[in-house]
């Protein structure tokens, strides 16, 4: 890490686990705050979009403070961005949560549905096993083979296109865990809950968030 730490927000839009994602941030060697604040959004290195909860109130909350497009404008821009949990769902083109048809941010391409456990309990609790489909900047550090990452949720994400997936964990059916396309990345896992490997994913987010602040300096 250079002297000065890269500078990695957690976007508040009063949903989800902020405090953790920022402490595990903090931990791993980013300058973090949380906050929904405009200007502060636009001069971070990297954005973090957390979440615990039910996707119509997520998005419905981004659009209310004006966060769904700056956001976007941001990821459009090249700066590296990790939804997680409810963040990474919202990624998506829609969701039918709640039997309902709705909008996400459209930044990857598919939709969240229900996850079909095939009879085991409902929300998916627990570490699970992650198998990596594809290298990825963010899993490079990881062994080689996967790794356990801790998990709680009731709906998956479906990708339209196989190459956004980076990681699998199969709880009934096999789903996308970790998702990329560019420099906007998800997990459905909850990293800062995951002991040694989730931060090791988290740091190797931070280094994006560095490389994003040198090139910005270079421009």
């Amino acid at each position: 890490m250079s002297a000065q730490r890269p500078r990695v927000v957690v976007i508040d839009y009063d949903m989800g686990n902020r405090r953790s994602v920022e402490k595990a941030l903090a931990h791993v060697g980013a300058e973090t705050c949380i906050t929904r604040d405009r200007q502060e959004l636009e001069r971070a290195d990297a954005l973090v979009l957390p979440g615990v909860g039910a996707f119509p109130t997520g998005i419905a909350n981004l659009r209310r403070f004006g966060l769904d497009e700056l956001i976007c404008e941001r990821a459009a821009a090249g700066t590296p961005l990790l939804g997680i949990c409810l963040g990474m769902q919202l990624l998506f083109d829609s969701s039918v949560e709640l039997d309902q048809q709705t909008p996400g941010l459209g930044l990857i391409s598919g939709r969240v549905c229900a996850l079909d456990a095939h009879g085991a309990r409902i929300p998916h609790i627990g570490w699970n096993d992650v198998r990596f489909e594809r290298p990825s900047e963010l899993t490079g550090e990881l062994p080689a083979d996967g790794a356990p990452f801790y998990h709680v949720h009731s709906y998956v994400a479906h990708p339209e296109h196989a190459e956004d997936v980076i990681g699998t964990a199969v709880y009934g059916e096999r789903f996308a865990t970790i998702v990329g396309r560019g420099w906007t990345y998800g997990t459905q896992f909850h990293p800062e809950k995951s002991s040694r490997d989730g931060l090791t994913l988290l740091a190797a987010f931070v280094r994006l968030a560095e490389l994003a602040r040198h090139a910005e300096l270079q421009t």
